[in-house]
Formats: structure tokens, sequence, C-alpha cells
């Protein structure tokens, strides 16, 4: 198993942890990484988009003119797509863009997101987190201690701990997200620069995908 630093609130490093081989050390499988974030992002597509075509635009009942002999082009309706105010022809409707992947595919682009940081040396690992109060200025503080001040930080926390303080200063800085280890999807990975993960929400990571 491979050796990572794990580092203390001042940016210390207190001891060495052991990342699992199955999850860090994989060769990442980029085709299935690339369908899985193809699918987060189509997932984020609301598809509500919507115009009328010519039987739902009001009007245009009848006939505007008799077919022949008034030196006009012949029409039908006065709603027909080729005249302003008519209906709307091969434009958007609602529509579901989800895609799926199987849970094996899942949990594989999963792993080759966390490999690929683990090698480019893009996670770091901290024994725990939290402030005594609420406020963003210690958050910023602490994040300058382990130098990432000015990179797109992914924050990842243990699912049972909740520090409100730690919540309330970290929405208000750029470039920063928060989330609970079961919420680790591949997208929010891949778009960050660095992982901050506590011990114990990568005891919950590795237990699930390993």
């Amino acid at each position: 198993m491979k050796k990572v630093d794990l580092l203390d609130l001042k940016g210390e490093k207190i001891s060495d942890i052991k990342l699992n081989e199955e999850i860090f050390g994989i060769t990442p499988n980029d085709k299935v990484l690339y369908d899985a974030l193809i699918l987060a992002q189509a997932s984020l597509r609301q598809g509500t988009h919507k115009t009328k075509n010519r039987s739902e635009v009001r009007g245009g009942g009848r006939k505007p003119w008799r077919q022949k002999g008034t030196g006009h082009a012949r029409q039908g309706s006065i709603r027909a797509v080729q005249w302003v105010g008519g209906g709307n022809y091969g434009t958007p409707v609602p529509r579901d863009y989800s895609k799926k992947q199987n849970r094996k595919e899942r949990k594989l682009a999963l792993k080759s997101a966390l490999a690929h940081k683990a090698s480019d040396q893009e996670i770091m690992f901290i024994e725990e987190l939290s402030l005594p109060t609420p406020k963003t200025k210690e958050f910023v503080s602490l994040l300058t201690k382990l130098n990432l001040n000015d990179k797109k930080t992914l924050v990842v926390m243990d699912n049972n701990s909740y520090d409100e303080n730690l919540i309330l200063a970290a929405r208000n800085v750029r470039n920063v997200a928060l989330i609970y280890a079961d919420e680790l999807n591949v997208l929010d990975i891949v778009n960050s620069d660095i992982m901050l993960v506590t011990e114990k929400a990568l005891a919950q990571i590795e237990e699930v995908l390993r």
C-alpha cells in the first residue's frame, strides 16, 4: 500500500497513512470515467425548454385570402411557421437528458478519478477538520496553512461529522466545495484542483469502494 502524509490543522505532518491500492493504485479507465462525467453533466440539465408549435399558437383558424387571383402566394393560415407570430418547427420540447451507467462502471469511474488524483499528487489528508467559530477568516487561515488558498479545493468530510461552524465559514469562500463522503462524485473530483480529505472520510470511502 502507498503511504501518504497525514496532516494536522497547522499543515504539519503527524504520521503516515496507507492508501488502498485497489482504489488509489489502479490503472484508471478513462473511457468509463468519461462516460460517468457525461452522465453527471447530463443529469444537471433540466430539459424544460419549450416553444409553441403550429397547433399551440393562438389564432389562424381561417384561410387569410382565397387560393387564387389575389397576386399573393397561397396561404392556409397566418400562424404557419413562415409568418411572424406563427408556430415554430423543429424547436426544443421538454425531454429527459439523463443517461444510465451500471453500478460496476460507476464504481470504477469513481476509483479512476481518485487514482488520477493520487498519481498527480492532488489529494491531501488531514486528521480532522473543525473550527471553533463560524468565521470565514479562520477557514481562510486554515487554507493558507495548507497552501490551498489559491486552489480550487474539494473538502471531503465523514458522514457522521456535522460541524456547523465549518459549514458556515466555508460557504463564502470562493473555489471551495464541502461535501460528505457519501456524496463523493466524479464531477466534483475532476473539477477540483486538489482534494482535502479527513482521515475518517478516507476510511468510509475505502470501505465503500474496495
